[in-house]
């Protein structure tokens, strides 16, 4: 299935600046301090503004891997960017100095009121002992009420990455351990599919307790699943949209000695909402940069493009991800409800015509 990936080309990291639409991009602004092979790792490729880059301490702790992250910094909240940086690479887990590469990216209209060399930020010192604020009440984007480009952040960090495969989700979802030897380990073994449409590996997604700390295992997961410490992912903000096929099965299924595909589906009826995180390969479809994740739906165009090009999902049995620990809730946000009805009605007016122009029609296949 993937004859090309022995093809990869290993290059170097190299910082460049550039402009995408409406916005600077200084990719590779820090770039971590290990490189890997092209071909045998997967880069996990992520975004967030300063206020969450404290998920990528245990984050990194159980990817083991590369990681990509594009991080929002308009106007002052550049500064802030920068020392959280500083802070969480001097004072944090020594993996996030290894393994992550920070791009940054801000708006054309909010320039920062300096941009130091990379040279001279990686030389700077942090006192450990005095904590980074990470209040998103005091960011310049709050109160400059700057809607978050998301998906501008999540092309940035797919396609700043050097490796064949590639796992873009959320700063906030951690993987279950192990899982990059895992999935080559799987990779090397017999096909699940005689096909040659594409395909994805999906992860599924839970959220734990605030007081649980997240499994490391599907074995710890299934323990937490049946004293309802665990629940999958969005039970109380959008079901459909992680209603995963065959996942009451996935439930009942003991974890295995080694990774497989648990079942391969698609993006159809009733599943026609799933938004599902997969491994996948820069060759997939990027994410429409006009649609902002306030407005919701951000991910939906994506998947369905894949539902239209006829991809195979192919669930993974032992793997999945986990929120941050805390049950996230369904809250009523009036001015968050206009910025959702203003963006649907422009995914249904401009952006789906579009891609029927540009990828056809499958029937069942929904937005």
């Amino acid at each position: 299935m993937y004859s090309d990936i022995s093809e990869c080309a290993n290059s170097v990291v190299r910082p460049s600046s550039y402009q995408r639409g409406h916005y600077w991009v200084l990719e590779n602004y820090l770039p971590a301090a290990y490189t890997f092979p092209c071909n045998n790792t997967i880069t996990y490729t992520t975004h967030a503004d300063y206020t969450f880059l404290n998920n990528l301490v245990p984050l990194t702790t159980r990817w083991q891997g590369p990681v990509s992250v594009a991080v929002y910094a308009p106007g002052d909240d550049f500064d802030n960017t920068i020392n959280t940086i500083v802070y969480l690479r001097n004072c944090g887990s020594a993996d996030i100095t290894n393994l992550v590469t920070f791009h940054l990216y801000f708006d054309v209209s909010h320039f920062p009121s300096q941009v130091p060399p990379a040279e001279e930020v990686l030389t700077r010192k942090s006192e450990c002992s005095q904590q980074v604020n990470l209040s998103s009440v005091s960011t310049y984007r709050y109160q400059q009420g700057l809607l978050y480009p998301v998906n501008v952040a999540r092309n940035t960090a797919r396609l700043a990455a050097k490796t064949y495969f590639v796992l873009p989700s959320d700063i906030e979802l951690y993987p279950s351990i192990n899982f990059i030897p895992e999935f080559f380990k799987m990779l090397r073994r017999s096909d699940s599919s005689s096909s040659t449409k594409p395909r994805v590996y999906v992860l599924s997604i839970f959220e734990v307790k605030e007081e649980i700390t997240p499994p490391d295992t599907k074995t710890q997961l299934l323990y937490l699943l049946r004293r309802k410490k665990a629940i999958p992912f969005h039970t109380y903000v959008c079901k459909r949209c992680h209603n995963v096929p065959q996942a009451k099965k996935w439930k009942r299924t003991k974890e295995k000695s080694v990774m497989s595909v648990f079942h391969i589906a698609k993006r159809k009826a009733p599943f026609d909402k799933w938004e599902p995180i997969y491994v996948g390969t820069n060759a997939e479809p990027l994410y429409d940069e006009r649609l902002s994740w306030e407005g919701k739906g951000d991910k939906m165009t994506q998947m369905h493009i894949l539902c239209v090009l006829d991809y195979e999902f192919h669930i993974l049995d032992n793997a999945f991800l986990v929120h941050r620990p805390g049950i996230k809730k369904h809250s009523k946000d009036k001015a968050r409800d206009e910025l959702i009805q203003q963006q649907t009605a422009f995914i249904n007016k401009h952006i789906l015509p579009e891609y029927k122009k540009l990828y056809g029609n499958r029937s069942k296949c929904a937005m």
